[in-house]
């Protein structure tokens, strides 16, 4: 509402209020009162009056001021818009000309391509003419060398193609003799130097164990306790743990033979209680070999822990800690088998160290890789296969169940880890001293190699020399060449390799002698 007239409401009702009241209040007074309230209301008009006038100049201005600011910024904006309108005009004419110049030039190219080409059809017809009499004349020459060779040219053909093909062959292995030899130079260098230094950072003794034991006698007296009347006491022992007593003219000292070290070790500690208690009979045999049993199977688990607490291997099954402790006990090819156990383990945990990978995994595959010798009870599988069955069974990791089960190529590596095994394996086994090999398979083994070296045409002797670590064959100069020679080589090694189970490397060297002899008379 607009306050003139706010004011003007105010005053008529302050008059009216004035009247009302001089009238009742004030009754003598009322003349007074009321020229008192028309003066006020007077006042108070003419104050409105000036306020309104004052604030409709100051509204004029902002209306004023407020169109003035429009108007410019229209102004500008106009301005711009012109402004970048004529910049789109020029940068649109410079393009027509240059588009315009760029279809001048086209033409131009077009009527030069035009003149090319007419100048290369003019070329080509030459050539065509050309060709045709190139192939006339050579036609020519080929029945004119038809006629001297007196050979067609399919049949010269193939005799080139087949003189190539055995030059091509030559070069090719050749070639690849080279490339082998130089991928195995670089290839086994870091490795050669990780196996290098985890053999030297791991030192382990190397026993052979054998199938017999000797217990040591304060006199040869007890031996007749031991025989007992008409050998009732031997006959006890023997079936009790299944262990051979050999009583002999040997002084003071009893043979124990049996395959089993685990009996062995059962039959050596009950003669020892035996004899210190002195009371040898058949019903006190059977007893003792049943005590020295239970301490033996709470031996192999005391083994089994400390074993596994040695290498830092956590949360292993106990049954797998009882075979572990079993080891102990058995052997492999003379070795002991928890001492090659152990050996493997460090040496690949060294390994994967080297090549960053987990170490704890690692020593763990390496320490069950030949759980599957020490069976409870007979299998068909093989030690490997057994083994990874067994350690599936127990909750191991699957790269540990691989790794045992592929240590000998039975089954496929599916992981890193198992080369390593199958390596350190090869390496705790290939120690000088460590495992002994029987005569007949070092002997069988040598004429295989020479067999398999005689089997091939052209070789006239081959000898298997250094133990079966280097074979040599000799070759008739006149029925194989310097190439075949490297052919033999390369093949036989590879079939070698193949076919034959060996320790170490064998070196095969191929050997070609020409003589030529005249006798002067």
């Amino acid at each position: 509402m607009n306050p003139i007239i706010i004011y003007f409401i105010i005053g008529i009702v302050a008059i009216a209020i004035g009247i009302f009241l001089g009238k009742i209040l004030f009754a003598k007074n009322t003349q007074i009162k009321i020229d008192e309230a028309e003066k006020n209301a007077r006042k108070i008009i003419d104050e409105a009056e000036i306020r309104a006038e004052t604030i409709k100049k100051e509204r004029i201005l902002e209306a004023k001021e407020k169109f003035v600011q429009l108007k410019a910024d229209l102004d500008k904006e106009t301005f711009d818009r012109n402004k970048k309108l004529s910049e789109n005009e020029n940068r649109i004419k410079q393009k027509e000309i240059s588009i315009n110049q760029k279809d001048n030039s086209i033409e131009r190219q077009l009527k030069e391509n035009e003149a090319i080409k007419e100048n290369l059809n003019k070329q080509i017809e030459v050539v065509n003419r050309k060709r045709t009499e190139l192939e006339k004349h050579q036609e020519e020459h080929i029945r004119r060398l038809e006629k001297i060779s007196g050979l067609s040219s399919e049949e010269a053909k193939q005799q080139l193609i087949e003189s190539l093909k055995q030059e091509a062959q030559t070069s090719a292995l050749s070639i690849q003799q080279e490339i082998i030899e130089e991928a195995k130079i670089k290839a086994n260098k870091e490795a050669r130097k990780i196996v290098i230094q985890s053999i030297q950072r791991t030192a382990a003794e190397q026993t052979i164990e054998n199938t017999v034991s000797v217990f040591n006698l304060e006199s040869d007296e007890i031996k007749g306790q031991i025989i007992g009347r008409e050998g009732r006491n031997i006959r006890a022992i023997e079936a009790a743990t299944g262990v051979d007593l050999i009583v002999d003219d040997t002084p003071e000292a009893i043979l124990l033979s049996c395959f089993d070290p685990l009996r062995r070790e059962i039959a050596r500690l009950s003669l020892q209680r035996l004899v210190a208690d002195g009371r040898i009979h058949p019903a006190r045999i059977e007893e003792v070999v049943e005590k020295t049993r239970k301490q033996i199977e709470e031996q192999i688990i005391e083994i089994g822990e400390r074993t596994v607490i040695d290498l830092g291997i956590h949360g292993l099954h106990k049954e797998l800690v009882r075979i572990i402790g079993k080891m102990r006990f058995r052997s492999s090819y003379g070795q002991n088998l928890l001492m090659h156990s152990r050996e493997v383990a460090n040496l690949c945990g060294l390994m994967a160290s080297e090549l960053g990978i987990n170490p704890k995994l690692a020593r763990r595959a390496g320490l069950l890789h030949d759980i599957g010798k020490v069976p409870d009870e007979e299998t068909e599988l093989s030690h490997a296969l057994l083994g990874a069955k067994l350690a599936e069974k127990f909750g191991e990791n699957p790269a540990v169940v691989n790794a045992i089960g592929a240590h000998h190529d039975e089954i496929e590596m599916q992981y890193v880890i198992s080369p390593i095994v199958q390596a350190c394996d090869a390496i705790s086994g290939a120690r000088p001293g460590a495992r002994r090999e029987m005569m007949q398979q070092y002997i069988q083994r040598i004429k295989d190699l020479e067999t398999l070296a005689i089997s091939y045409p052209g070789v006239e002797k081959a000898f298997a020399i250094q133990a079966g670590r280097e074979l040599r064959v000799i070759v008739e100069a006149d029925k194989v060449s310097d190439a075949e020679s490297d052919t033999i080589s390369f093949e036989l090694a590879q079939k070698i390799q193949t076919e034959m189970k060996y320790p170490g490397q064998i070196k095969v060297i191929v050997i070609r002698e020409k003589r030529a002899i005249h006798v002067a008379r």
